[in-house]
């Protein structure tokens, strides 16, 4: 089924329609609606137990929805798996790290590009005969200032840095769109900053959207924040619409 496109022309690179994800009796999503432009930097926000991390797993196909739709350039994905998604351009990084702390940043990089392909890493073959695949690293070390610290141990990295190196490794697929959950996890608030830095300097042409608790890294990102509720979308607006909100202020930040 094709989506609707705007006046300019542009289809979604991710609608959702409706979403519902039920487990038992909880409802954790309740008819969610959002729509991702080429190029967008969207947010969502919500206290601990909203539904954000389950709309990601439903978004990427880790669960099945219960009823709704998840579109990808048009294309209805929600049965999909998720290796077909990510072959549509969709890529996720996640809370945890899934970094090899004893290899090197380029061994990182070159396992996630790797495992992209149908032909698998052998031992034996020279190096030489993987020049495309070094290129590529070199190539996503470089945009992501990375190069000079390609032959460090990821265990050598601070906290940020890993957490960057993680949104790298999202990079390896050329996805269209990154779905970042907590960047800013566990990060100081000078690694926050860095990470803000870091997101912003990313290609403008690759849409994000991101789950965040750090609001100066959502504030400084996003130009559009939704602020999930019981598994609903309270509100949408901009940084200064929600910042502003009595309701999201009485809600989320937890004054008024």
């Amino acid at each position: 089924m094709s989506t609707e496109t705007r006046t300019d022309g542009e289809v979604p690179v991710l609608e959702l329609r409706g979403l519902c994800k039920s487990f038992g009796g909880l409802q954790a999503t309740r008819s969610v609606s959002l729509r991702v432009m080429p190029g967008d930097r969207k947010a969502i926000i919500g206290p601990n137990g909203a539904g954000k991390t389950t709309l990601f797993n439903l978004i990427t196909g880790i669960y099945p929805s219960s009823s709704g739709q998840v579109l990808v350039f048009g294309n209805d994905v929600t049965k999909w798996e998720s290796h077909r998604r990510t072959a549509l351009g969709m890529a996720r990084t996640f809370q945890v790290t899934s970094l090899f702390p004893k290899l090197s940043v380029l061994d990182n990089v070159l396992l996630a590009i790797k495992g992209l392909r149908p032909s698998k890493f052998v031992m034996w073959r020279f190096l030489s005969s993987y020049k495309d695949v070094y290129e590529k690293a070199y190539g996503l070390l470089e945009r992501a200032n990375f190069l000079d610290r390609k032959d460090v141990e990821v265990r050598n990295l601070s906290h940020g840095e890993q957490r960057q190196l993680e949104i790298v490794l999202g990079l390896a697929s050329d996805p269209k769109i990154l779905l970042l959950d907590e960047p800013a996890a566990g990060l100081s608030s000078g690694e926050s900053a860095e990470m803000t830095k870091f997101l912003n300097s990313l290609d403008p042409g690759l849409a994000l959207l991101l789950i965040e608790h750090d609001m100066d890294v959502v504030f400084d990102v996003a130009d559009e924040i939704s602020v999930l509720h019981f598994g609903e979308i309270l509100e949408t607006g901009t940084p200064e619409q929600i910042h502003n909100s009595k309701r999201v202020q009485e809600i989320y930040l937890g004054t008024g």
